[in-house]
């Protein structure tokens, strides 16, 4: 089957409701306006009833706070910053997530860079559960991956509809993917990973791709062939894992993140051959959307939109570049673009709230929500 065939596939199978947009303006404002964080990477709300949000910092402190505009306190969780390694810009404590069984026993997972060696170390600390304040001595290492360079780490973490982990990988860095690791299923760089966690570490999920095929490639790979995605996310509504990859020299692209599927790196950058030609080889993932360094050079994965606040954005996809400060939606229905505001400083990330309001994190220190303009 052609990468064209499957991106049309693709289409068909994963679109969602939503309308066209509005000829109304939008702008980017400040959600919690007494509130503001050192390089904020990751925002996650509690999964059981409350209104806390905990966000992460690059250099390693996660803080919980209310989620209430006027907020004026925020709570030191857990400091990593002795243990992070945040030296390059692509380094540190890069993801968070929340334990789906958090009624049961309160923990937070992390994604983070360590040195000596330089490697990704994901985790698990328990948490008090009346104080809400992470204990540091409870760290339970699940998983830890060498990291050649300083960049390209990924570092995205969530947990799916399925309530597995959910980790992104980068290609382990330098440019052009020098060590060949997008094309190599027997590595766990340049990949989504999915586990299950366990008291002692981790289960492989039985229908893995490369479960039971171990010459195949490694078992906890979901899917592969990825530079460095940058963020990716599950549609709440449809259970639709979209991921944002950042390209090299051409083109930033938007993943439908399906098992087992190599999404062309670094044979291919977007929906061309890397690092020059027409077409991308046979047996690889076409990217939903694609779009050139005339728009942007580092795209940040957002969330596909299902609040109640802008019913006009109900099932785009939302998303940013981190160079261009430009933020979009995209209508996954038809993969029409349209260009919502430009942001004041970088966006690095996005956050979501149980209503399913997205906030977008400025790497200035904001968190910023879009409203109708001016």
């Amino acid at each position: 089957m052609s990468r064209h065939t499957i991106l049309l596939l693709t289409i068909i199978l994963y679109t969602a409701h939503s309308s066209p947009l509005p000829a109304s303006e939008w702008v980017l404002k400040k959600a919690f306006p007494n509130l503001s964080f050192s390089r904020p990477l990751s925002l996650v709300q509690i999964p059981a009833p409350g209104d806390l949000l905990f966000i992460a910092e690059q250099g390693g402190n996660i803080f919980s706070f209310e989620n209430d505009r006027e907020t004026t306190v925020k709570a030191l969780v857990l400091d990593l910053s002795t243990r992070v390694l945040s030296n390059g810009n692509e380094q540190g404590l890069l993801g968070l997530a929340l334990t789906p069984k958090w009624s049961e026993a309160p923990a937070l997972y992390v994604n983070y860079t360590a040195a000596n060696p330089t490697r990704t170390v994901v985790s698990r600390f328990a948490l008090d559960a009346h104080s809400g304040i992470a204990d540091p001595s409870s760290e339970k290492v699940l998983l830890e991956v060498p990291q050649p360079f300083s960049n390209h780490n990924g570092g995205m973490l969530a947990f799916g509809p399925d309530g597995y982990l959910y980790i992104g990988l980068g290609d382990g860095g330098s440019g052009g993917d020098p060590l060949q690791h997008g094309q190599n299923p027997h590595t766990l760089l340049a990949s989504i990973l999915r586990i299950d966690p366990t008291e002692n570490g981790y289960h492989i999920p039985a229908d893995n791709p490369f479960a039971t095929t171990p010459e195949l490639g490694r078992a906890e790979i979901w899917a592969y062939g990825l530079r460095n995605p940058w963020r990716f996310s599950f549609d709440r509504v449809t259970g639709t894992l979209w991921a944002g990859d950042v390209g090299q020299n051409a083109f930033e692209e938007i993943d439908i993140i399906l098992p087992g599927r190599n999404y062309g790196w670094n044979t291919c950058e977007g929906m061309h051959r890397y690092p020059q030609g027409d077409s991308c080889p046979a047996g690889t993932q076409a990217p939903l959307y694609e779009y050139d360094h005339s728009e942007g050079r580092s795209i940040t994965g957002g969330y596909v939109y299902r609040g109640t606040e802008w019913p006009e954005l109900f099932g785009h996809y939302l998303y940013a570049d981190f160079v261009s400060r430009r933020v979009w939606a995209l209508n996954p229905e038809t993969t029409t673009n349209r260009l919502l505001a430009t942001a004041d400083e970088p966006i690095a990330s996005f956050g979501e709230d149980r209503n399913g309001n997205l906030y977008l994190l400025g790497f200035a220190g904001d968190i910023l929500s879009l409203q109708t303009g001016p």
